[in-house]
């Protein structure tokens, strides 16, 4: 096969490539659109199954527009910004449904609800890494790769956290920032005003209250400051340890090491989407994090159990509980672990797993309990279809798994576009027990 070929786009696979076909191979091309030609320089191949890079958009779709990052394309955290926004949904929705039904059989008819809000800005919480040649500038990691490429702009950042970030890279390129620093992460809270930063050290290169009083002084809206130093494992906090968020009427703590929501815009929306008409008895949250699902929960049924594996997560959860005024049943464990107990039967549970997903036995437990309900957060549309293949009965060969308890069928499915310009989808599935 020559080492460049002429490519004709058929489609957005998830994982950002489009996917084509050229001399009896599959190939597949980053930052395309579906109808484009496009002449390609091999990158890999195995068998079949070609990797190429686009060295030519030679006809260019009608939804393709000038990205709004000088850095797009090589640094790797966006995907689509070569795609006019509303496309870029529509694009998502189809990539959604084809993901399901390959991976696991899932057929949905029904109409795919979608929420979206801003493209740019949206984003309260990032990780930067830091270069170490000279000059030192932070920067992200090239896709696949453990080079640094430094930036001078991020688009999808908040206000604060674009502020944020450049005075730390000025910091950087003048060599002011404190020596040994591997990664700095920053999180905003919902006011967008204060913030949060964790900096990894190798090795403290001063005692850890001057590094806290110089950072501290030069990002003066810094609420909280947590500084790692790797070689002695060891941790110094300077502020209350967390961030405040407010979301459906209801405050949370978020500490530096709990997991949150990243897009701003959607929080709300999201909130409210998984909660609706949410009432009964018994309601299990799993992978409760710092309780964003839990406190709406519980003021709505007369009693909830969250499960989270997370400690910092689950004191955050205590301390949100206690400022909602609600009583929570809390268990910091795995969810795999807590779901192996023999469990009593819930009105509605909710999940919101990593990107790994529920995964099969944890799956094929959660059905022995037989809710009349399940609403499963995703997002990973890859892991999400295995699942439900096992939910709903759909898997032709249900990964060895006994299957005890009922089956489910799928009622309504929403995509939140919480990562606009990138490839990620996050997806809602209402389920419901099919009697």
């Amino acid at each position: 096969m020559a080492d460049e070929l002429g490519l004709s786009i058929e489609k957005l696979v998830y994982g950002g490539d489009g996917l084509g076909h050229a001399e009896g191979n599959t190939v597949f091309a980053p930052f395309v659109l579906p109808g484009e030609v496009v002449r390609a320089e091999v990158k890999t191949r195995k068998r079949k199954t070609v990797w190429a890079k686009v060295v030519e958009v030679q006809e260019a779709s009608k939804s393709r527009v000038n990205a709004a990052c000088p850095h797009f394309g090589i640094c790797g955290g966006c995907h689509y910004q070569h795609i006019e926004f509303a496309e870029q949904t529509r694009l998502k929705v189809g990539i959604l449904r084809e993901t399901l039904s390959r991976l696991g059989g899932i057929s949905f008819a029904g109409e795919i609800a979608v929420h979206t809000a801003s493209g740019y800005g949206y984003r309260n919480r990032a990780q930067w890494a830091v270069r170490s040649g000279m000059p030192r500038a932070l920067g992200y990691f090239l896709p696949e790769s453990s080079v640094i490429m430094p930036v001078d702009a991020c688009p999808v950042l908040s206000p604060r956290l674009a502020e944020t970030f450049g005075l730390l890279q000025e910091m950087a390129r003048s060599g002011k920032l404190p020596a040994g620093i591997l990664e700095i992460e920053a999180f905003a809270d919902s006011a967008d005003d204060k913030i949060a930063l964790n900096v990894a050290f190798d090795v403290y290169p001063k005692p850890a209250a001057e590094l806290a009083e110089y950072f501290r002084a030069a990002l003066p809206r810094i609420a909280s400051l947590l500084l790692l130093d790797q070689k002695k494992e060891r941790f110094e906090l300077t502020g209350p340890g967390f961030l405040m968020h407010e979301a459906g009427g209801f405050r949370f703590r978020v500490s530096h090491l709990s997991f949150f929501q990243v897009n701003r815009f959607l929080i709300e929306e999201l909130l409210r989407t998984v909660t609706k008409g949410a009432k009964g008895e018994l309601a299990l949250d799993l992978y409760a994090g710092v309780g964003f699902f839990t406190m709406p929960l519980a003021k709505a049924f007369q009693k909830v159990i969250s499960v989270d594996a997370n400690l910092a997560a689950t004191r955050d959860l205590y301390a949100n509980a206690e400022l909602a005024g609600v009583e929570v049943t809390t268990f910091n464990e795995h969810t795999e672990d807590y779901l192996k107990r023999p469990q009593v039967r819930p009105d509605l549970v909710v999940l919101d797993p990593p990107r790994a997903g529920l995964g099969a036995t944890a799956a094929a437990k959660l059905m022995e309990l037989g809710a009349p309900e399940i609403v499963y957060l995703s997002c990973d549309p890859s892991t999400l279809a295995r699942d439900l293949a096992i939910l709903t009965g759909s898997a032709k060969k249900p990964a060895d798994i006994a299957v005890h308890g009922p089956y489910y069928e799928i009622m309504a499915m929403d995509l939140f576009d919480l990562f606009p310009q990138t490839f990620h989808i996050e997806t809602l599935v209402r389920l419901r027990k099919v009697v």
